[in-house]
């Protein structure tokens, strides 16, 4: 009983703390870091919104015996924001990782923690600066490297889906997300 208590406590403290209950306000112009940015920033919001309030039994849910369940599909998206987050700090992506031990509370402070810090890096920055930035693996001795480019239809496009899938699963799990999310505005209503 009081492993459940401090747990919820320990979600209930973090819950307040963390970004994204709504999106931040836009930059003041459309340069490729604010645009790179804005991008995270609704990551941020949606992935905030959909696993906002999961139980044990959405965690759980996966929509096919041989998929991923919802907390594997969290514990890849957590994955996701790590190589979202090392490309501007210029750190290569350890693999294989497990994230197994992790807490969905973990999980998801980890994750929008990673996905904020992400966005204030690439903020303000010009072309020039993003040409600089690769999306590197190291397996071993080896290391592997990608422009940028491929962090927007790699691993940004990826737990953009993801997330969206979490909303599928939970849904399919007869716990909707909240209805007054507006990924339009990057607003919730009370």
């Amino acid at each position: 009983m009081c492993i459940i208590l401090f747990s919820a406590q320990a979600q209930e403290s973090t819950e307040t703390d963390l970004p994204y209950q709504n999106i931040p306000e836009h930059p003041e112009d459309y340069g490729p870091g604010n645009v790179i940015a804005r991008m995270i920033d609704g990551l941020g919001y949606r992935y905030y919104w959909a696993t906002e309030g999961l139980t044990d039994k959405d965690l759980q849910f996966a929509p096919a015996d041989e998929a991923r369940n919802l907390m594997e599909t969290l514990q890849h998206i957590y994955g996701l924001s790590e190589t979202i987050v090392n490309a501007p700090k210029g750190v290569a992506n350890e693999r294989p990782q497990d994230w197994s031990a992790l807490s969905y509370v973990e999980l998801r402070t980890l994750t929008l923690s990673r996905l904020k810090q992400a966005s204030e890096l690439c903020r303000g920055k010009r072309a020039e600066d993003i040409d600089k930035m690769q999306v590197s693996f190291k397996n071993g001795e080896k290391q592997f490297d990608f422009p940028y480019w491929n962090m927007l239809n790699g691993p940004l496009a990826d737990a953009i889906y993801h997330t969206g899938q979490v909303v599928s699963f939970r849904r399919a799990s007869g716990n909707p997300m909240n209805p007054k999310v507006n990924v339009f505005t990057g607003k919730t209503t009370e």
